[in-house]
């Protein structure tokens, strides 16, 4: 274990209730034992861990962040790594280089509790910053044999409000419109609901002409009213 991770699990476990850690993972349906830590405790404590822990250089970064995920061996200690890749002093970093990176994380993490962040706040980014790229990544990653994969490239614009590329959306969704899986149909489900806030109207139009599972409809439409 190198220092950092050596510096995480200790102040992860000063914070831990012990007594809390069955139920995290039972919830979680977790492999991966957890230590008990809370989001707001584990937020505060990491915060100073990587302050007094600080990367010189994109390549550095990006070895502490594979170093945690790779070495954990508590959920917690994977949500530190991914809490590593948003910090906003390392935002000069987030770059297209960042993608295998995250590749590994998603696919090996593939669970929602790791992937929707690295979806919507990461890959999001690349997204955003380097659209010409990032778009014909997306939607191959749409078609992916990887679930997760898939689930990211309908996610990954959940933030973009009228910044959304309906274009993208629609075409990352169409793959997984057959798919009987529940995090592929509620996937689909919150990103339309979630560009509902911007557009309803192009949502509902989308929602009366397209096939959705049950599920995607009834997230697709939760907020908007009825009729």
């Amino acid at each position: 274990m190198d220092t950092l991770h050596k510096a995480v699990r200790l102040a992860l476990t000063e914070v831990a209730d012990a007594g809390k850690a069955p139920m995290m993972q039972a919830y979680m349906k977790s492999d991966m034992p957890f230590l008990g830590v809370q989001a707001a405790p584990r937020r505060t404590v990491l915060r100073r861990v990587f302050s007094e822990h600080a990367a010189e250089s994109e390549t550095e970064w990006r070895g502490m962040v594979l170093s945690l995920w790779r070495d954990a061996e508590y959920r917690e200690e994977r949500y530190a790594a991914i809490t590593l890749t948003g910090l906003r002093r390392y935002q000069g970093f987030q770059t297209l280089a960042t993608l295998p990176m995250y590749e590994e994380m998603i696919v090996a993490g593939a669970w929602w509790d790791y992937v929707d962040e690295l979806a919507v706040h990461r890959v999001g980014g690349l997204l955003a910053a380097f659209p010409d790229t990032m778009r014909p990544l997306m939607l191959k990653w749409a078609r992916d044999g990887d679930l997760w994969m898939r689930r990211t490239a309908i996610l990954c614009q959940n933030r973009f409000r009228t910044a959304t590329d309906t274009g993208l959306l629609y075409a990352c969704i169409e793959p997984s419109l057959s798919d009987n899986d529940f995090f592929a149909r509620k996937a689909i489900g919150w990103a339309l609901r979630e560009y509902a806030k911007t557009d309803p109207r192009a949502v509902l139009r989308y929602v009366e002409h397209v096939g959705l599972s049950g599920l995607s409809r009834r997230e697709a439409l939760k907020n908007l009213p009825p009729g």
